[in-house]
This record gives structure tokens, C-alpha cells and sequence, in this order.
């Protein structure tokens, strides 16, 4: 059945139709080829950064556990957002169940809260880092990160659910088209024929734990340690303490950027071409984006990702 019907004379739709990117067969053909091939780098770059950290000795600290994390989420969000998007630019507009939607929704909204918690807890790493060094070690112990990893999921889980239950229990009565690649929240209220007031009251006041702390922690964090780092005599010292810190501050830029330019800024009479163009930057760009900024601006990461080559190259020459 394409729907079904309820007591009160509305209709519940059973399906939704993602229009994504409209175009001719050949650019529909290249957005494809691009964002598999960009899902293909995502996962081998999330992964790699996964398997360097969990194997290499020199890489069990603070910093990279949380980066496992990172990477973790980033796979999770791609994984989420671009088979449906390469699934919806083969056939032009992709058929989807309304239950397939909502979990897909989830899945997003648990993962970018995720993030959140997340870059705010790396932001408390590198003030320990470098704000007080001599006790970095006896406060961030594994056992205290894993405490703040298990609090950043329990927090981003609850407060998705929260969000999640609150539209599950909205009327849906259509249309059922939605114009765009993935089932975002605000292309989802479009779709509904309740009242979504509450719900857009409720958004409002889990933003206040679930983005303004979190971001208020982090501008804190980093006004601290450039302070610190301003302190330090030397020009090579300061060079150095900004470099340990220099990468999550670039992913916590374009992340809180992008989140900014898509749900702050004024969305009335602008295309929606535009906003499915940012939001590829953090649902698909972003999780790309992470590991290359790691790799390519920490030393200790390179360093790893050599010797592994190398001792790959060995083994396989030795057999």
C-alpha cells in the first residue's frame, strides 16, 4: 500500500520520494562517480587513522583515542548519508520507507550531536595539554577518558532520542516528496500536518546543552590557550604548543562553520540547491576532511603510517 489510513480522516504516508540532485543522466552520472569515489577515501582514511591508533604504541594517548572516536562518528555519518545519496542519483529520486527515513534521521542527528560532545572533550584535552602539562597525566587518564567517552555518547543518545521520539509521534499526512538527498529535520516538518510549535520549542532547548555549552567550552578553552601560548618566551615554543592544537581547531572551525552557515543563517527565499550544497560540506565533505587534516599536519601520524608501510613492505618481501 503507497499509504494507509487513520481514524481522523488524514493519511499516514508509508513512503517518501528524495528528489536529491535533478539534472541530465551524464552530471547525475558524475555527482555519482565523485561521491563514491569520496566514500571510498572516507572510509579508507577514517579507517586507516583507526587501525594506526589502536596498533601503533606511540599513538596511545589522549589526543588519539579521542581521534579514534572522531573517526568512528565520521563513518557512522557518511556511511548513513551517502549510499542513500548515490542511490538517489542512479534512479533520479529515490523511494525510501518513511521508517527507513527516521532512521535515518536518527542515525544523523545522533552522530552530529556526537561531534559536538565530542570536539568539546578534545577542546578539554588540549587546555590540559597545554595549560597545566605537569598534571596531564594524572588527569587524563585512560580511565577518565574513557568516562568522558561514554558521557558524550549517553548525552548525544539521549538527547537524539529525545528529538527523534518527538517527530516520530508527529502526524505525517504529506506530500511525501522532499527535496532533498537525505531526510533532514527541516525538510521532515514539511511533511507534516501536526502542530510543530512543541517541537520547534523543543529544539531550541536542547540546543542550550546540546550546541551553546558545548561551543561556549570550547571558545573558553581556546581563549586560555592562546593566552598560555602567547606567555611562552620563545618563538619556536609557541610555534610548537599551537601545533599540538592547530588540527582541532581547524575541524572544530569547518564543523561549527557549516552548522552555522546551514541552521543560523536565514534559509527564506534563498534555493534549496543551496542549502543541499552545504549540507554536503558536513555530511559528506567533513568526515573526508578529518583524517586528511590530521595526517597531513601531525607528525606522529605520518611517522605511523610509515613504519606500518614499511614493515608491510618487509613482511610481504620476506614471505
Amino acid at each position: 500500500m503507497y499509504e494507509e489510513t487513520i481514524d481522523h480522516n488524514l493519511t499516514m504516508i508509508s513512503r517518501v520520494i528524495l528528489l536529491g540532485f535533478q539534472g541530465p543522466p551524464l552530471f547525475r552520472r558524475i555527482l555519482f562517480s565523485l561521491f563514491l569515489i569520496i566514500y571510498c577515501v572516507t572510509m579508507y582514511g577514517n579507517l586507516q587513522t583507526i587501525t594506526l591508533v589502536s596498533f601503533s604504541k606511540n599513538l596511545q594517548t589522549p589526543m588519539y583515542t579521542f581521534l579514534t572516536q572522531l573517526s568512528i562518528s565520521d563513518i557512522l555519518l557518511s556511511s548513513d548519508i551517502v549510499p542513500s545519496l548515490l542511490y538517489v542519483l542512479l534512479s533520479n529520486s529515490g523511494v525510501m520507507s518513511f521508517s527507513s527515513c527516521l532512521a535515518q534521521f536518527y542515525l544523523f542527528i545522533l552522530t552530529e550531536i556526537y561531534d559536538l560532545f565530542l570536539l568539546t572533550v578534545m577542546s578539554y584535552d588540549r587546555f590540559m595539554a597545554i595549560c597545566n602539562p605537569l598534571m596531564y597525566n594524572s588527569v587524563m587518564s585512560h580511565g577518565f577518558c574513557v568516562q568522558l567517552i561514554v558521557l558524550s555518547w549517553s548525552l548525544s543518545i539521549f538527547i537524539s532520542l529525545v528529538e527523534f521520539i518527538t517527530v516520530y509521534n508527529l502526524w505525517f499526512c504529506g506530500p511525501n516528496i522532499i527535496d532533498h538527498f537525505f531526510c533532514d529535520m527541516e525538510p521532515l516538518l514539511g511533511l507534516s500536518c501536526s502542530d510543530i510549535s512543541t517541537v520547534q520549542i523543543e529544539i531550541i532547548i536542547l540546543s542550550i546543552p546540546g550546541i551553546i555549552f558545548p561551543f561556549g567550552f570550547i571558545i573558553i578553552s581556546y581563549i586560555k590557550i592562546i593566552y598560555s601560548i602567547l606567555r611562552i618566551s620563545s618563538t619556536t615554543g609557541r610555534q610548537k604548543a599551537f601545533s599540538t592544537c592547530s588540527s582541532h581547531l581547524a575541524v572544530v572551525s569547518i564543523f561549527y562553520g557549516t552548522l552555522f552557515f546551514t541552521y543560523v543563517l536565514p534559509t527564506r527565499g534563498q534555493p534549496w540547491n543551496l542549502s543541499k550544497i552545504v549540507s554536503l560540506l558536513y555530511t559528506v565533505f567533513t568526515p573526508l576532511i578529518n583524517p586528511i587534516i590530521y595526517s597531513l599536519r601531525n607528525k606522529d601520524i605520518k611517522s605511523a603510517l610509515v613504519k606500518s608501510v614499511h614493515s608491510f613492505h618487509s613482511n610481504f618481501l620476506s614471505k
